[in-house]
């Protein structure tokens, strides 16, 4: 249900921006972003109000000067909450601000007009749902636009931890539903990969849960399939895939990972999901799904494209789709090789966290996603934090850090320990409880460590009373 309040925000943003004569749109560039770029440039554009977009990876004190000066209504989307004093030192009034996101507010001097779902108790609505949310106050056909919006809180991680999206981003896949554009499966495989990857390959790969004798064995998996008879190849010789199976199949194959997973004293809660597939787009390719959709976004987004991104989420399948399909394949190159890094390297173990520095071995876009696949190949029970230099601004380290859904029921919280800890040196962190990055400077590497590591401990020594 949405509170009165925020739908009164909502009803506030979709009026202002219907009322302005130009729009230039802020947003970040990971797939919450560009889906929620694409959502509100899409109706802005059918408005006939004209439009700009302006991608940054992180809104700082150099990328603000950026933003440009001129008469056009600044939307902030999936950044701005946090970084309101920049807007402020910047000179922006509040009669050229907007600001849709999704992350926790700072306090700020001028009263800047917001649409947050946090302060209202929505907090697994990411920034492209608040976008979707205005679009459809704007114009109720947007909400062709709800498949859109479902890939920006997938690829968010706002359906991970409860294993299907709630609250109001579950509302939109009802809009979703309700016109054809997503067809949701309640209790379906919680594994990456079901609209391309063969079967085993999927299995193998999957770290929500941990298949014993699966998980991180290609062969394993293999053999347990082989098992239970189903066919695991096309007649022509080419590899199923998850999607294709017969409902009695996949009861099969769910049936098996069940008892699996018990035999080991495994709980099985976390072997199920509920999934979105879009119905209209080709079979076997990574957009027929939310989660393999978003990692093309981040694909895109991650090697400075995100414009490809948002032209595929409004429709482009000709030339940016190709496009985004040679990045995906490089974007995955990359982080294979990152994750093998990682993995040989080894990392350091801390009371309460595992980290590693990888220098300028790596482009600092992908360091979060390489953190999040190795954590299930080291110690899966300590959080991880990888750092990395910036070749633009060799005075900062960045770092990520990513844990798992055991973690956060134990009260870990990434996004409070980076920002109280980047606090403290000098440096900004923010992001979620399962995921979250910084910057800081680069000559207090081991000391924010360290307290790293000393805030996971009070973490784990007091749980979070709503995660369990």
């Amino acid at each position: 249900m949405i509170r009165m309040g925020f739908n009164d925000d909502v009803t506030a943003a979709a009026e202002r921006i219907a009322a302005a004569e130009e729009v230039t749109i802020i947003s970040h560039i990971d797939a919450d972003g560009i889906t929620s770029e694409a959502i509100l440039a899409e109706a802005v554009q059918r408005a006939g109000i004209p439009a700009t977009t302006h991608y940054i990876r992180q809104l700082d004190p150099l990328t603000i000067r950026t933003v440009p000066e001129d008469r056009s209504l600044k939307v902030f989307v999936d950044l701005g909450a946090g970084q309101q004093n920049l807007l402020e030192e910047r000179g922006l009034t509040v009669d050229e601000v907007l600001i849709a996101d999704h992350h926790v507010a700072q306090p700020a001097t001028l009263p800047y007009q917001q649409v947050n779902g946090v302060p209202y108790g929505h907090t697994r609505l990411s920034a492209a749902g608040v976008a979707y949310l205005i679009a459809k106050e704007m114009d109720q056909q947007n909400t062709d636009l709800a498949a859109v919006a479902v890939v920006g809180n997938v690829g968010d991680m706002m359906a991970r931890e409860t294993l299907g999206l709630t609250g109001v981003a579950r509302t939109i896949v009802d809009d979703g539903v309700a016109n054809g554009t997503i067809r949701a499966t309640a209790r379906d495989l919680n594994c990456y990969g079901t609209s391309t990857r063969p079967i085993h390959v999927c299995l193998s790969y999957n770290d929500d849960p941990l298949l014993p004798g699966i998980s991180n064995d290609i062969n394993g998996s293999l053999r347990f399939l082989q098992k239970t008879g189903i066919p695991l190849k096309t007649r022509d010789g080419r590899w199923r895939v998850w999607e294709e199976l017969e409902p009695d199949e996949k009861r099969a194959i769910t049936s098996a990972l069940v008892q699996q997973l018990l035999a080991h004293g495994e709980p099985v809660d976390r072997l199920f999901a509920e999934t979105y597939v879009f119905p209209n787009e080709a079979v076997r390719t990574p957009l027929r799904n939310a989660s393999e959709f978003a990692t093309v976004l981040n694909a895109c987004g991650r090697w400075a494209r995100p414009l490809v991104g948002s032209a595929i989420c409004r429709g482009d399948r000709g030339t940016q789709y190709r496009e985004a399909e040679y990045m995906l394949n490089n974007h995955r190159t990359i982080i294979r090789e990152l994750l093998t890094y990682i993995v040989e390297t080894g990392v350091t173990e801390l009371s309460h966290l595992q980290y590693l520095h990888v220098g300028n071995r790596f482009p600092d876009t992908i360091i979060g996603i390489g953190a999040g696949m190795a954590l299930s190949k080291l110690n899966w029970r300590k959080p991880i934090l990888i750092m990395c230099t910036l070749p633009d601004d060799p005075t900062l380290t960045k770092v990520s850090m990513r844990t798992n859904e055991w973690a956060v029921r134990q009260g870990v919280d990434l996004q409070a320990v980076l920002t109280a800890a980047s606090a403290t040196i000098g440096g900004a962190g923010g992001g979620h409880p399962i995921a979250a990055g910084a910057f800081i400077p680069h000559d207090v590497e081991e000391e924010f460590v360290y307290c790293v590591n000393r805030l996971l401990g009070e973490q784990f020594a007091v749980p979070d009373q709503n995660h369990r």
